[in-house]
Formats: C-alpha cells, sequence, structure tokens
C-alpha cells in the first residue's frame, strides 16, 4: 500500500540500472508501485505490460492484497492468469474470479499467541483477521475497507476453531493473515515492538501509512512463494525483475536478481532494491519495462 517516507524522485534522477539479459519473469506489487494514487493503471503501464507479455515475458502481481480486491488489475495479466496475494498467503486464478488456487495458512494457535503477545506489549492494539472466505475483525479495528458482511467479534472468538471447519488443504476459511492496528503508535515503531514481542511465531510487516501490521505464518512472504511459482516455470532468481515500495517487499526485492524501488519508496526498500526508479504516480514501473524491452 502507498506510504510516501521519502521524497518522489524523478525518472531523470533515478539511477536505473538494468538486468545483464532479458527476464523471464516481472513481479511487481500493486499499491504505491503499479498503481497511481487514485488506484488506477495507467494507459502507459497497461500498454508496458501488455508489450512484456508478448515478448514472453510472464507478469506476476504480488500484493498484499485480498483475493477480492483484485479487480482492478484481473484484465491486465494474461497467459498464467496468476497473481500472488495477501502478502504471500495466497495464490489467486484471475481469469477465473480471482479464485484461490493455493493457501498458504496461518495456524490460529500462533495467530492468538501474536494477539496476546501485542495485547501486553501494546496495549490497545485491535484485531482483524484475512480468512479465506472473508474479512473479520474487532469492534475497535478501524473502517479501512470493511466488507458489509464481515463477522465482528473479540479476536479470540474469531479465532476459534469449529468442529469440522477444517480438512487440511480443503479448508474452507483458512486464515491467511492477521491484522493488528494502533491508534496511537508510530508506524515503524509498532512494528519494532511487534517484532520483538512475537516475531519468534510468526512473519510480520507493514505496507500501510498507519500503524497497521500484518501478520503471516514464518514461512510465508512474498518473496517465498513467488520462488515457489518460478521454480515450477523452471525460473531461476536471476531472471526475475521485481518492483516495490514499502517493507512487505523488502524479502521479494532482495530475492529477484534485478530489483527496483520506487520513488516513493520507505527508506529500508531502497536499501533493499538493486536500484530505483520513478515513483507510482510517474509510471515508474513502466519504464523499466520499456527500457528493459528496447535493450533487447
Amino acid at each position: 500500500m502507498s506510504g510516501v517516507t521519502s521524497p518522489t524522485t524523478t525518472a531523470a534522477a533515478c539511477p536505473r540500472p538494468l538486468p545483464r539479459r532479458r527476464p523471464r519473469l516481472i513481479a511487481t506489487d500493486l499499491d504505491g508501485t503499479l498503481l497511481r494514487d487514485d488506484k488506477t493503471v495507467s494507459d502507459r503501464t497497461v500498454a508496458a505490460l501488455a508489450a512484456a507479455e508478448q515478448a514472453g515475458i510472464e507478469v506476476f502481481f504480488v500484493t498484499g492484497r485480498p483475493a477480492r480486491w483484485m479487480q482492478v488489475v484481473s484484465e491486465h495479466v494474461h497467459g498464467h492468469g496468476l497473481a500472488i496475494c495477501s502478502n504471500g498467503a495466497a495464490v489467486v486464478d484471475l481469469h477465473a474470479g480471482c479464485r484461490i488456487v493455493e493457501a498458504r495458512a496461518l495456524e490460529r494457535q500462533k495467530a492468538l499467541h501474536v494477539v496476546h503477545s501485542l495485547r501486553e506489549a501494546a496495549p490497545g492494539t485491535a484485531f482483524a483477521m484475512e480468512f479465506g472466505s472473508g474479512f473479520h475483525h474487532e469492534p475497535d479495528y478501524p473502517p479501512l475497507h470493511f466488507d458489509p458482511a464481515g463477522v465482528i467479534g473479540p479476536a479470540e472468538k474469531l479465532l476459534e476453531e469449529v468442529e469440522g471447519e477444517h480438512g487440511g488443504e480443503t479448508d474452507p476459511l483458512p486464515l491467511l493473515k492477521l491484522l493488528a492496528f494502533h491508534p496511537e503508535l508510530d508506524p515503524d515503531g509498532f512494528l519494532t515492538v511487534a517484532r520483538a514481542a512475537a516475531g519468534g511465531h510468526a512473519a510480520i510487516t507493514r505496507s500501510s501509512p498507519t500503524a497497521l501490521l500484518e501478520v503471516s505464518d514464518t514461512s510465508v512472504s512474498k518473496a517465498s512463494t513467488l520462488a515457489l511459482c518460478c521454480a515450477e516455470r523452471g525460473i531461476s532468481a536471476d531472471e526475475v525483475v521485481a518492483f516495490g515500495d514499502m517493507p512487505n517487499d523488502i524479502e521479494m526485492l532482495t530475492w529477484a536478481g534485478t530489483s527496483y524501488a520506487m520513488g516513493n519508496a520507505h527508506p529500508d526498500v531502497f536499501a533493499a532494491a538493486s536500484g530505483r526508479t520513478a515513483a507510482n504516480s510517474e509510471d515508474g514501473v513502466a519504464a523499466v519495462i520499456e527500457d528493459i524491452l528496447a535493450a533487447g
């Protein structure tokens, strides 16, 4: 998600080294990266994505968004039709109504441990849960992007396992992501507190400009799921170009052979990426794709 924490960098000022050879796959975050600030995909970006796929380069959207928020880009993925959602916890078929085809769930007991740890370490934290079937939240969780049918209640109650509800890979209600919001703490400070309190039990990151944390299984990240998708295609990390702007992109940017921080990126993202491009509002992803294709 967009969170401008550094000055916007113009395209002309961006150090934008190209990969040594044409990549086989482009992996891009959405909010604050591919999407403009109004959450649209510019005509220039649409054309660049289409040109990449026409040239034989697969495009994967890799986002913290849940599957149900993918309609904004579903028509811009061709070929495989897949996207990686919920920070790597779900692989989604955009050609089949954003259906989840693979889930990498967070165990509910681990989620409960995080809830209890953060209630103690950061009193006032409110929680929400992204399940494969929808969004549930506590009463104090802010109305950011609620679903009208979302279930409301205490986190401990929402995380209870219902008899007959689970069946391994066929679990109809996999917990894809736990979210934790604090109304007063600094976003990076909250992340530091949460990782110290519960980082041994779950992967904790952030992508929002607010103090909103995203919690997944320790084995789950954008990078780990992208690596699995690439392995299925015989694509190595060196053949991947990745784009991102926030801390939840860092593992992916570090894993990819070539990576770009957006001009509007979080400072930690600049440190993780191998290059920089223009801000999302200036079509920074499209600019790199155009350069790659022009280089032949």
